[in-house]
């Protein structure tokens, strides 16, 4: 029982290996065009939230339509992809489990050193659960791997790093995951890069915001420090007239606890606000200088025009929608200026009928862009729209433009377009 067979033993459950299929294109030998090929993808994911929420990379899951997730135990669930960043090459995705799913021990990439000894867990060349070891080569390493994406500030290791290790963890001897691995150097051997633990908790939190994912605010921002090897969160901003600024809270403040989830990060709050009911009123736990185990309450507000809106999309097409803020949109790269992402779909409902997802971004309906609640208001109370039987509906999904026609009668499957 070594330290490094300790550390990987404290983390197998929490690591997942996933593949999927998906279509390519390559440039032909004969003729110089592009000649779409089906391929296997295969990757690996950490769990972050006992309900199911996983970290990988991106490019992992892009285009993949059936994202298939395997865990230590041989148990295999499909997953969904619920958002991702293009920068950073960073995606969640969300199994659907009947149990509690453990999750990895997060540590921290501020203190990491050159020489200390690393370990990469992964899908190495789809044999799963694949365990390598080695030292951190460097840091603050920046890294171009194609003409589109580049990657900065990543830690270099000499940890046999492969394809299929993408999304796993880089661990310190400690089983703590300090990074999620992410590229290797084509032709070099022993070299290997992963993203900080650091970003990969930021860009989490970030994607996995209430605002993002549910249409509602909390006004609560803040940082993580150190006291000794223990993190803390510290109150570095509350947002005026928000449930944070209600409540009490105030900048300084050590907030410990969010109803039963304990708080270290800002990914902490997201993860404990997530899903909560609208108007419900959660216990806050804080330590002040003159005050430690302050109780206080939160109460959840929705976003400002979301609800009725949202409402009205849930009764007449089955889907709840939030809006997307303009620079994450924008990483879509698409021609479209904006759009609404898809958070439910109401089963039996004309959209699942349709096959919308949860994840899809909702850009038009009929001849209006959807790009704000009020657009989609105009068009779900407009008579002269919603009385035509079908109504032709535009989506994005990844890259790809999908259209379809929803209505409660006679409906026909999306299509690319």
């Amino acid at each position: 029982m070594t330290p490094i067979v300790k550390a990987v033993q404290s983390v197998k459950d929490s690591i997942v290996n996933i593949h999927g299929h998906k279509t390519v294109s390559t440039i032909s030998a004969v003729g110089g065009g592009d000649t779409p090929r089906q391929v296997n993808g295969m990757g690996t994911g950490v769990v972050i939230d006992h309900r199911g929420y996983i970290v990988t990379n991106h490019h992992v899951v892009d285009g993949v339509r059936r994202i298939q997730v395997t865990f230590s135990n041989g148990e295999t669930m499909i997953a969904r992809l619920i958002a991702h960043d293009l920068t950073t090459d960073l995606a969640v995705i969300k199994v659907d489990s009947s149990k509690d799913l453990p999750c990895i021990n997060i540590g921290r990439s501020s203190d990491l050193m050159p020489g200390e000894t690393v370990i990469a867990v992964g899908n190495a060349y789809g044999y799963e659960n694949s365990v390598t070891r080695g030292i951190i080569s460097a840091l603050h390493r920046s890294v171009q791997v194609t003409e589109n994406q580049k990657y900065d500030d990543l830690i270099q290791t000499d940890a046999s790093i492969n394809p299929g290790n993408s999304g796993g963890p880089l661990l310190n001897i400690d089983g703590q995951m300090i990074g999620i691995n992410v590229a290797v150097r084509v032709g070099a051997q022993g070299i290997g890069f992963t993203i900080p633990v650091d970003t990969v908790m930021e860009i989490s939190a970030r994607m996995m915001s209430t605002e993002r994912m549910s249409d509602q605010f909390h006004g609560i921002r803040g940082k993580t420090v150190y006291e000794g090897e223990t993190p803390v969160f510290k109150i570095t901003g509350i947002e005026k007239d928000s449930p944070a600024d209600a409540s009490g809270l105030r900048i300084g403040d050590t907030l410990t606890k969010i109803g039963t989830q304990k708080i270290a990060r800002q990914l902490d709050v997201e993860l404990a606000l997530l899903s909560r009911t609208l108007g419900e009123e959660i216990s806050l736990e804080v330590d002040r200088s003159d005050d430690l185990g302050k109780k206080l309450a939160l109460v959840t507000k929705s976003l400002s025009g979301a609800t009725n809106v949202s409402d009205l999309a849930w009764r007449t097409m089955g889907v709840r929608v939030k809006s997307m803020p303009e620079q994450e949109f924008a990483q879509l790269s698409s021609r479209y200026r904006g759009g609404l992402q898809v958070v439910a779909v109401r089963a039996g409902s004309p959209a699942e009928t349709e096959g919308i997802q949860i994840g899809d971004i909702l850009v038009g309906m009929h001849d209006w862009e959807t790009i704000s609640y009020e657009n989609l208001d105009y068009i779900l109370k407009n008579k002269s729209v919603t009385q035509r039987g079908a109504i032709r509906f535009y989506i994005l999904r990844e890259r790809d433009t999908l259209y379809g026609d929803i209505s409660l009668a006679a409906t026909q499957q999306i299509t690319q377009r």
